[in-house]
């Protein structure tokens, strides 16, 4: 279970020094379903502090590294439940996702990092029913064991209004079914308001399209214009977690993640009326993506614009992008995530191959919201085609 999930019992500390010694009386309703169902929790996966960064590191625990190579980040925030499932300690877990916290880290690693529609797994402990744009999701080297997992995460529960009255459909069905995919439209975006995405990305991307291809799918480009959300996910996310933890900042600075006291410190002077402009923008971000699938059925794009960023990677800094400096991590490496978490479109990871470093390299399907079961069917599809689970890192069993 990720650190930011509540376990009874157990501590959940956030990644903070903070709350070293913080221990839940009750569990996560998630968490709670997956025991009933049989699942034994046997520990907490690291993150960074309060999740707010895509690199696993945090005062409480340092870094987490790569599971394939050692030198390299494993992504975050949920780097410790991807490295976890990449490495074989535990067949699946538990990771949220607030701007590509599960996929950013499965696609570093090599396993499926499902980000569900919003509503559909209950986050009955969020502080903003209505407003949330974090996810609660399975990390799993397989997507039938993401199946399996969401068939006993999913479901609506009063707590959380964005669950209440949504339907579960039978995902292990979808993820079973070997039908070809000959009904299946699949637009393709190698760029999402980004302006640079590395070469041996795009090659694996070509590479799944053309086994999505063979499969029956067919393939068209999506060119309709995008800006990068990249601001508008900053102030509604930062915002939040200014409410949430920035009381903190007064009396524990000199103990907090500078990285998560800069983000902070950035977003404070943010006005209301700023917020709200962001939220606007949130519904228009909506409504542009969801006219993308009166063409298509299911978008396709790389996940990351390049592989696992070195270990040492500063956050404020430049990422390299095939020998270029690039600025802005969020916007530069992962502004394909950013945007389903707010508009709520069900998003998956998969792995592709691998690029010349060792790296695994990734594919993201998104499709329309509601679609979460059919999204299962195609990534199954494509797993059966290109199987990877059989794929270890050298320091794990076989």
């Amino acid at each position: 279970m990720k650190d930011l999930v509540p376990t009874s019992g157990i501590r959940t500390t956030w990644g903070s020094l903070i709350f070293k010694d913080h221990v839940p009386d009750t569990d996560a309703e998630v968490v709670a379903r997956l025991k009933r169902a049989g699942a034994i929790v046997v520990g907490k996966t690291t993150t960074p502090e309060f999740g707010q960064q895509c690199l696993t590191e945090a005062p409480l625990f340092g870094r987490t590294r790569n599971a394939w190579v050692a030198d390299r980040s494993s992504g975050g925030s949920s780097g410790g439940s991807a490295v976890a499932v990449a490495a074989g300690l535990v067949p699946i877990a538990v990771a949220t996702d607030g701007g590509g916290s599960t996929r950013i880290p499965a696609a570093c690693n090599g396993v499926v990092g499902f980000k569900q529609g919003l509503g559909l797994v209950p986050q009955e402990y969020a502080q903003d029913g209505f407003g949330n744009i974090s996810y609660i999701t399975p990390m799993t080297r397989t997507v039938y064991d993401t199946a399996l997992m969401l068939e006993v995460m999913a479901g609506p529960d009063s707590r959380d209004p964005l669950s209440v009255a949504r339907g579960k459909p039978n995902f292990v069905t979808a993820a079973n079914a070997e039908e070809p995919l000959t009904s299946l439209r699949v637009c393709w975006r190698a760029r999402l308001g980004n302006s640079a995405v590395a070469r041996e990305v795009l090659s694996a991307c070509e590479s799944a399209l053309s086994a999505l291809a063979g499969l029956g799918a067919e393939i068209t480009e999506l060119s309709a214009p995008f800006e990068n959300p990249e601001r508008v996910w900053s102030v509604v996310n930062g915002a939040y977690r200014l409410a949430q933890f920035g009381h903190h900042l007064q009396e524990h600075r000199e103990i907090m993640c500078p990285t998560f006291v800069r983000q902070m410190d950035r977003i404070s002077g943010c006005s209301a009326a700023e917020l709200y402009d962001a939220m606007f923008q949130r519904t228009r971000l909506y409504r542009q993506v969801q006219s993308w699938f009166e063409a298509c059925d299911i978008v396709a794009t790389p996940t990351l614009s390049r592989s696992a960023v070195p270990i040492d990677q500063d956050f404020f800094g430049p990422i390299d992008i095939d020998g270029e400096p690039v600025e802005n991590i969020r916007a530069a490496w992962y502004p394909y995530t950013m945007p389903f978490n707010l508009t709520g479109n069900p998003a998956v990871s998969l792995p592709v191959g691998f690029d010349s470093a060792g790296l695994p390299l990734t594919i993201q399907l998104i499709a329309p919201i509601g679609a979460d079961a059919a999204l299962l069917r195609a990534a199954a599809a494509f797993e059966r085609a290109c199987p990877w689970a059989q794929r270890w890192p050298a320091s794990s069993p076989p």
